[in-house]
């Protein structure tokens, strides 16, 4: 594959994506995809800094490497599937064509899924109060215990 020279906007394209913890395998049909530029998986790791290939990138790139990464790291809510309401919505896409394509074995494990999502069953949050809010019913013991007699031991 002969090495396209990429231009400023397809490097800043392949660093960012790097950063976000894209393969280059990945980067590289994107490149295809989005620009028509064709380059090797390797030509695509040298843009990563946390790789050998990559450790003589210019400061320029290795600098937008670290910010893109540190704000891909801290900003979760910019990412559409972490939220609630976006995964039910493409539960009930998914459910809806596996019903529609007869698929029922998947559309209740889609229904599952979704329920398992509006229970909470994906939190690591628990219950600690009993029904509205009271407090939970102290078990009663299944054995009995004696006092046992002191004998002059005490």
């Amino acid at each position: 594959m002969a090495k396209a020279k990429l231009t400023c906007d397809q490097q800043t394209y392949v660093v960012q994506a790097l950063a976000c913890f894209d393969s280059p395998a990945v980067v590289v049909a994107a490149l295809k995809r989005e620009y028509s530029t064709a380059v090797s998986p390797q030509a695509v790791e040298c843009y990563d800094p946390t790789k050998k290939a990559g450790r003589n990138l210019a400061a320029k790139w290795n600098a937008l490497f670290v910010e893109t990464r540190k704000t891909f790291l801290e900003d979760t809510a910019s990412i559409a599937i972490s939220h609630r309401a976006v995964r039910l919505r493409a539960l009930q896409r998914m459910a809806d064509k596996a019903e529609n394509s007869g698929n029922m074995v998947l559309a209740s494990s889609l229904l599952k899924q979704a329920a398992e999502e509006v229970g909470g069953s994906y939190t690591n949050r628990r219950e600690l109060t009993g029904k509205d809010g009271k407090d939970l019913p102290v078990p009663v013991s299944p054995v009995t215990i004696f006092q046992l007699p002191d004998n002059g031991r005490s």
